[in-house]
């Protein structure tokens, strides 16, 4: 729409490799050069690994082909392109630049604990812990649910050096929650038995 300022950044990628980083360093949002190994570089690229498993667990509800799926399928979607959007967050360590990004709003939030409460309200209350399993689609989900946990990790080690948003750390710290809740989900709408932990074995 004219006259309407858009905060989606204008990117164009005309060559994959460049070899500016051979040398062990890359360049972060607004230009600066960081270690590969640098708490930054660490909290955004573990939030970018998360992405890649849910698109395997969104790709693998899509194959499974139930429609009480649909619209997780759907929303996942919306979680992948919200974890771009802070990951980018993490990536800028300029506050002023970081306005000019997409951010995650706290209505995300809320939109996020709805479908935590949606699809627990099926579930039957827990008197173990789960063990991940009973299904490729339930360990998928744990999967990532446990990368989800790393990368809130990084991110809250990050805030320690340097600025972080609150709302960042809170959004993976729920999207994790999702994760565990909907592996259970999974499990409940195919029919699988729960694997829970038993310590006495």
């Amino acid at each position: 729409m004219a006259g309407k300022k858009s905060n989606s950044p204008n990117i164009r990628i005309n060559k994959v490799y460049t070899r500016t980083g051979d040398g062990g360093k890359t360049r972060i949002v607004g230009g600066e050069k960081r270690s590969k190994d640098d708490p930054r570089v660490e909290a955004y690229g573990s939030v970018d690994e998360l992405n890649s498993h849910l698109g395997l667990c969104r790709d693998l509800l899509i194959k499974n082909n139930r429609n009480e799926f649909s619209g997780l399928i759907k929303y996942l979607k919306i979680v992948q392109n919200q974890l771009f959007n802070l990951g980018t967050q993490l990536a800028c360590p300029n506050g002023k630049l970081k306005n000019n990004l997409p951010q995650i709003k706290e209505a995300s939030i809320n939109v996020l604990e709805s479908e935590i409460d949606f699809a627990n309200s099926d579930l039957g209350e827990l008197k173990s812990f789960v063990l991940p399993g009973g299904s490729v689609l339930n360990s998928q989900f744990h999967i990532a649910r446990n990368i989800c946990r790393r990368a809130e990790r990084r991110a809250v080690s990050l805030s320690k050096s340097e600025s972080v948003e609150a709302i960042n750390i809170i959004y993976l710290n729920r999207l994790s929650d999702a994760l565990f809740v909907w592996s259970r989900w999974i499990s409940h709408i195919l029919n699988d038995d729960e694997n829970l932990w038993e310590p006495s074995r």
